[in-house]
């Protein structure tokens, strides 16, 4: 089931992207659909932060690096 929502946006942004729309042989509510779902799916960035950060928990460099040490390539 769709429902509709209601957004403001600048008018002549608006037109700008229903024009690149209709180029990209589309509508603006579809463009708007495919990223509210994929908006909807991506994880969280600062749980999907932790949880990689769990992964790495076994990683102890042994000491403090200092600038010059950690941005030599």
């Amino acid at each position: 089931m769709l429902k509709n929502i209601t957004f403001s946006a600048d008018e002549k942004l608006i037109q700008k992207a229903r024009k690149r729309a209709a180029s990209e042989r589309t509508t603006l509510n579809e463009e708007f659909r495919q990223w509210l779902e994929k908006y909807a799916e991506r994880p969280h960035t600062a749980a999907a932060y932790n949880e990689l950060m769990k992964h790495f928990e076994y990683v102890k460099p042994g000491r403090s690096f200092h600038r010059e040490e950690m941005n030599e390539r």
